[in-house]
């Protein structure tokens, strides 16, 4: 008669339960480092749709009024003028009830235009380089881009419009 080992027990070892875990800790930690890196990069591509849309915008208003620009003033880009709504913000960004607001704030952009125009031979406003603020849209006159820096072009109907982005440097976009 042949004896049956009665004290075999199945189940995992802790080795393979500690193997398991670690795997899925690995997992997890790649899955939190990546996620907000990608979330990043997802709000800098709707920000340069907005900044697409806003300079299409900006050469549809051109066409609409001589080949002008909304104004030397701010006000006249953000707000109604002289108690009438007649902001490039309003009439050509929201109209049809579109939106434009920065993602990860979900407020209007703020536009935002040098003081100075830009200049032959010196070197151009770049404020968006040192906006610490995300949303803020820098309008630079006389201006067009040479990768994320404006520089001096002639005619003041001409305009480099730079946004800092999250995930890092400055989108900069011709009208």
């Amino acid at each position: 008669m042949v004896k049956q080992n009665t004290n075999s027990k199945k189940g995992f070892t802790i080795i393979e339960v500690v193997l398991v875990l670690a795997i899925a800790g690995l997992i997890f930690l790649m899955v939190f480092i990546a996620l907000p890196a990608l979330q990043r990069s997802q709000r800098d591509t709707q920000r340069r749709d907005d900044m697409a849309r806003f300079l299409s915008q900006l050469n549809q208003y051109q066409a609409n009024n001589g080949g002008t620009v909304p104004g030397d003033a701010v006000a006249n880009w953000n707000v109604a003028e002289s108690g009438t709504d007649k902001s490039f913000i309003t009439n050509y960004m929201k109209a049809g009830g579109d939106k434009f607001e920065d993602p990860s704030t979900g407020n209007t952009y703020k536009l935002k235009q040098a003081v100075q125009a830009c200049t032959k031979g010196a070197d151009c406003p770049n404020g968006a380089a040192s906006e610490t603020e995300m949303g803020i849209i820098y309008i630079v006159k006389n201006a067009k881009c040479e990768g994320e820096k404006p520089v001096y072009i002639e005619g003041s109907r001409k305009l480099a419009v730079l946004m800092k982005l999250e995930g890092a440097g400055v989108y900069c976009g011709n009208n």
